[in-house]
């Protein structure tokens, strides 16, 4: 299979916001959109998206993962964004319909059909760098996936920052393109001085979230993470990861973690960490680089706890477990 996001089914459902009306959605070739050269999004980033997967189960049936929480954080995104507002059932009926109209082309698991949708500024108005786009377009992108890491299971090494933020705070609950470029420089860093894989981004010590994944660390029986505010992503994987892990018994605390504490924990024999996302799910992470010193977590290896989460949130996703929480939704 291609690279991760890089094959897209040829078409895709498109509506559009103009004369505060949003049109009837139509199923429109994915190969291009129209935007006039002045469209605010291009100007003024007034764009925002979402990530969510469809899993074939055995029997040929196909639900999607949560997708009433990924519509509702697209809906919160636009509203911070004050692109014009959306209905649920809008983008409800356009990621099925879209889904319906592929059935037969989405792959087995481990693989699944990845869904992007995107809302974007359409007006075309230079002038407008301090007030919102009038007009708009949402639009449901679809591409067959395998595993995002095609490497197997390698731990992943992260960078600890303290100096700057992957974005602005106020801006860090919004799904949009400018938090992922803003964080791209220090992570490009990272990589060429540090062969690191990513940074983890903990602003005067406060450990928070990495360029484009939820941090969660995992000692003995008690599970770790930022507790939700408005400076970084409300990942909708997070959420389910941490609900699997109450399920199991484990202590889960969503509280401020420290960089102190953070180092000093990853000395225990067994302590692991992770990094959670709809992209790769939930990936171990071997090493801290912190003031050019490394800092192996646990083994350094894959811990049996990560693989255990991981493991159950798939087998809920492929139907091979109860969804108890009513997750699926079938297509």
């Amino acid at each position: 299979m291609a690279a991760f996001g890089t094959q897209f089914m040829p078409n895709m459902a498109m509506a559009t916001y103009t004369n505060n009306t949003w049109s009837k959605p139509e199923i429109v070739s994915s190969s291009s959109i129209a935007l006039h050269p002045g469209a605010h999004v291009l100007h003024y980033a007034s764009t925002c998206f979402e990530g969510l997967k469809a899993f074939k189960h055995d029997d040929g049936s196909v639900y999607v993962f949560r997708m009433d929480r990924n519509i509702a954080r697209m809906q919160q995104s636009s509203d911070l964004l004050h692109l014009p507002p959306f209905p649920a059932d809008l983008l409800e009926n356009m990621i099925l319909s879209s889904l319906a109209n592929v059935i037969d082309e989405i792959p087995q698991p481990p693989s699944s059909m990845y869904i992007r949708p995107t809302h974007v500024g359409t007006e075309a108005a230079i002038g407008k760098a301090a007030s919102p786009s009038t007009s708009s377009m949402l639009y449901v992108l679809l591409s067959q996936v395998g595993a995002y890491f095609t490497g197997g299971d390698v731990a992943l090494r992260l960078l600890i920052e303290e100096d700057t933020m992957r974005c602005a705070a106020h801006m860090g609950m919004v799904k949009s393109g400018g938090n992922y470029a803003s964080a791209m420089g220090p992570i490009l860093r990272a990589k060429e001085k540090y062969q690191a894989d990513q940074v983890l981004f903990c602003p005067q010590g406060d450990v928070q979230e990495t360029g484009a994944a939820n941090f969660i660390l995992i000692d003995g029986n008690e599970v770790i993470t930022k507790s939700l505010d408005s400076s970084f992503l409300h990942g909708v994987t997070r959420d389910s990861i941490l609900t699997i892990a109450r399920d199991m018994g484990m202590d889960v605390q969503e509280r401020s973690l420290s960089v102190e504490e953070l180092l000093e924990r990853v000395s225990h024999p067994g302590c692991e960490a992770a990094l959670s996302g709809t992209a790769a799910v939930l990936a171990p992470v071997g090493t801290l680089i912190h003031n050019g010193k490394e800092h192996v977590i646990g083994s350094g290896q894959p811990g049996p706890t990560t693989l255990k989460l991981r493991e159950t949130l798939n087998e809920i996703q492929w139907g091979k477990q109860e969804d108890k929480h009513g997750w699926l939704r079938k297509v």
